[in-house]
């Protein structure tokens, strides 16, 4: 099938179904054998939706009647033939040609003259990159979010609306049971694949550009993970010891689970949850590759139905949050969110924390944390806390935190991380 024609549809089923980029871009993935033509998928998917309000600025003026209903992939289609003019280096006569040829695939033979005439006009047509009409249109982000963003951060929004626009960098995590970082690093180079070290991170590499992971040396046998530096940082904030008996809450798709395993040899008597068996597989795979155990369970946090009673002597939550820290990897989180559901998240991620605090040993840690950087979910989801649970005390991660401003706020694009939110805390004993 048309490269172009599964663009259009992907975009067409995030936009108009609600389903995730993730889901739909795999999906259409394995309806293509070449290789280049499943990078190109990813390319013109993750960018036509990445610059959606300005490849619709552009758009709708050159179009008459508005596409609707079934034909409204038609219009996704004519986005795909702008961001390829716009945003890549296709020649503009291939980008044209393509597109159009996209549109008899997808039952639009009636519209393909209408869409080359589109694209002509928009190949004509000087850059617009500084005069857009609405800060929507500027930044390529939602009205709330932007608004939200500016309440939170006035003096380093637009850097976050920026950075959220950026092409994510790929990170390694190295498996230190089976190789050191600067062992696999020389394992790279061999393969003629360049990265660098960080010191923000022992076992972290920075690939110089994203690779296919099975291409990468060690990948079967557990090496290595794919894993954002700001991810990374969980394991390095938790505590360490052999036979601590440990809960890892909403853990898929693993990668923490592991990290954690990895940085105490295997040795934690680990417990991983998540309300959602099907992502849980993500989590037995990972283990399993990377020569790792742990208890895997089905369950939902906000409840104790399954849990045997014994207390945990160590806890990450990594809460379910609106994942505005991470849009440069998913920029579908931006017309996929809504400010209802901030606020339905916040309520969700108190519950659960009250919750499972129940469920931690006097004198352990639980380490809080989100792929947001909306305050409601972070410093101030755990200043409530810290002031409505007695037996609750902030272990500060920086040396200026207060139980007003509690945790460790990472933005996008800092030291090339995720956005990311840390808060430690220790229960105190009561008696």
């Amino acid at each position: 099938m048309n490269v172009r024609a599964c663009a259009a549809q992907v975009i067409f089923q995030v936009l108009e179904q609600g389903r995730s980029l993730t889901d739909a871009l795999s999906s259409a993935q394995d309806k293509l054998d070449n290789p280049k033509d499943k990078g190109l998928l990813a390319e013109l998917s993750y960018g036509a939706l990445r610059w959606l309000p300005q490849l619709d600025c552009l758009a709708q003026p050159c179009i008459a009647k508005p596409l609707k209903g079934r034909h409204r992939v038609l219009h996704q289609l004519i986005l795909i033939g702008i961001y390829q003019l716009k945003h890549t280096r296709i020649p503009a006569h291939a980008a044209v040609s393509e597109t159009v040829a996209a549109s008899r695939q997808l039952n639009g033979k009636a519209f393909s003259g209408m869409i080359n005439a589109v694209l002509r006009t928009i190949q004509r047509q000087a850059d617009e990159s500084s005069n857009w009409p609405a800060p929507t249109v500027e930044y390529a982000h939602p009205n709330w979010l932007i608004k939200a963003l500016q309440y939170d951060y006035p003096e380093q929004w637009q850097a976050i609306l920026t950075a959220n626009n950026q092409r994510a960098p790929m990170w390694l995590r190295v498996n230190q049971r089976l190789q050191t970082t600067a062992g696999y690093q020389q394992q790279l180079e061999q393969a003629e694949i360049a990265a660098v070290t960080t010191d923000a991170g022992p076992d972290a590499l920075l690939l110089a550009q994203p690779t296919d992971v099975t291409r990468l040396p060690g990948y079967d046998q557990g090496w290595f993970a794919v894993q954002d530096l700001a991810a990374q940082q969980a394991a390095h904030l938790l505590p360490k010891g052999k036979q601590l008996k440990v809960l890892d809450v909403c853990a898929a798709p693993g990668g923490k689970t592991c990290h954690w395993q990895e940085a105490n040899d295997n040795q934690l008597a680990m417990t991983a949850i998540d309300i959602d068996a099907g992502r849980l597989q993500r989590v037995e795979q990972n283990l399993q590759r990377l020569q790792l155990d742990a208890t895997v369970l089905t369950a939902d946090a906000s409840t104790t139905t399954w849990w045997d009673g014994e207390q945990f002597d160590a806890i990450l939550l990594d809460a379910p949050c609106s994942a505005t820290g991470v849009i440069r990897r998913h920029p579908d989180i931006k017309w996929l969110r809504s400010k209802a559901d901030i606020d339905a998240l916040a309520k969700l991620q108190g519950q659960i924390l009250r919750n499972v605090w129940q469920l931690l040993k006097p004198q352990g840690t639980l380490l809080y944390a989100t792929c947001s950087v909306l305050n409601v979910e972070n410093r101030l989801q755990i200043s409530d806390f810290l002031q409505s649970q007695a037996d609750a005390k902030l272990i500060p991660i920086h040396p200026e935190e207060s139980n007003d401003a509690p945790g460790w706020q990472i933005l996008p694009g800092q030291q090339q991380m995720d956005g990311f939110y840390y808060a430690r805390l220790q229960k105190l004993d009561k008696s």
